[in-house]
């Protein structure tokens, strides 16, 4: 990966993967200590956390990890303000009086970016990596006196310790944080660790299924597909929508007679789901900034699980997909586009449908893997300093 950071396509990734990780090996051999802190941790549940859980567990295979980590609360929610505070200070205590400060401090998100500041006063020669995920960044771009204010606070981070490296998870995310003043920021896109279901399918029985799968939020485009690409499509073509409501305008639209909402589904429902759907649809659409897609997990899993994933190429989701392996990428908001694949898939012959199914479910798992993405941290801990 370069320091502009770009993305490593799939077609590089067998040889560059196994070289990259020959290297992690052999910088491994002496074992440095890693101090990994977040705020984020189970049993809270999102992305942030499952980033946290699963990374922090592959660098052990690399280094020495030790974790500081604020957990959630008992019903899976996150800790409110005054527990963030609080432990925000507690970290900042701890790095500050370490007797040995660790060899890499890695800070889980970038509104802690004054524990990388703290971290860097404490041992200015030891490196300091921060993560960035999308929705800690993307936050100033909303209307409203407290975004504004929060650009701000980023803004001073970029100032204080703006060199630092940054690992964003997508490049849009990437870009989004150089906008914030931060310039040395490499890309590490996510992963999933969702397996395939292809061979315990259970296809419908009359008809044709379109999954969507998300928060039903107006950026991941749900009802604009339902109102724009649904109508149009053959009579025998419904769509199944696997989700919780955030958005009462989207909720709206589960009313349609081609559409059956399902509600969150657990994991394995989840994944059972992707594979006996004819095709996963992820159209996410442009909202005028207030809402940013960091990745765009679903497109990944999707495609691990045994969908036949069309995702928008948008924001995060150009990450989440390799177009034309493990999936396809569409003009966001281009109905007659997306009227046209979405025909076209569902016609294709069987054998062409499994033969890029499976291939798709098999690239999916090998890119989008925890392996990986802690392969690609623990290079980039290098370029700090």
């Amino acid at each position: 990966m370069s320091g502009s950071g770009t993305i490593m396509s799939v077609s590089d990734f067998s040889g560059d993967h196994l070289a990259a990780g020959v290297a992690v090996a052999e910088r491994a051999a002496h074992r440095p200590t890693v101090l990994f802190v977040t705020r984020k941790w189970a049993p809270a549940v999102g992305g942030m956390e499952t980033y946290a859980l699963k990374l922090s567990e592959e660098l052990r295979s690399m280094a020495e990890v030790e974790v500081d980590a604020l957990p959630g609360r008992p019903d899976g929610s996150a800790p409110g303000f005054g527990a963030v505070l609080l432990f925000g200070l507690a970290a900042a205590f701890r790095i500050f009086t370490r007797r040995r400060a660790a060899d890499i401090v890695h800070i889980g998100d970038m509104s802690s970016w004054p524990l990388a500041a703290i971290a860097r006063l404490r041992a200015p020669r030891r490196r300091v990596v921060l993560s960035a995920h999308g929705t800690d960044v993307s936050f100033p771009n909303k209307p409203g006196l407290l975004p504004f204010a929060y650009g701000l606070y980023m803004r001073l981070g970029a100032t204080l310790i703006g060199g630092q490296v940054v690992i964003a998870n997508s490049r849009a995310t990437a870009e989004t944080v150089r906008g914030l003043g931060f310039s040395n920021v490499r890309v590490v896109p996510l992963a999933t660790d969702m397996t395939s279901a292809l061979d315990d399918r259970q296809p419908a029985k009359t008809g044709r299924t379109i999954l969507f799968a998300g928060r039903l939020l107006p950026m991941k485009g749900c009802r604009w597909f339902i109102e724009n690409v649904l109508p149009n499509l053959p009579d025998d073509v419904h769509l199944e929508v696997a989700g919780t409501v955030w958005d009462r305008d989207e909720e709206k639209a589960l009313s349609h007679p081609r559409v059956r909402y399902l509600g969150p589904l657990s994991q394995d429902a989840l994944r059972q789901a992707y594979a006996n759907a004819d095709t996963v649809v992820v159209p996410n659409i442009d909202t005028a900034g207030t809402q940013f897609e960091g990745f765009g997990l679903v497109a990944a899993e999707a495609a691990a699980a045994g969908g036949l994933v069309l995702a928008s190429a948008h924001t995060g989701l150009k990450d989440a997909l390799i177009d034309g392996v493990t999936g396809f990428s569409l003009t966001p908001g281009d109905a007659a586009l997306w009227i046209e694949r979405v025909t076209e898939v569902l016609n294709w012959p069987e054998d062409q449908r499994e033969a890029f199914v499976r291939n798709a479910a098999a690239k999916a798992s090998e890119y989008y893997s925890w392996q990986r993405v802690a392969a690609h941290t623990f290079d980039a801990y290098r370029w700090s300093s």
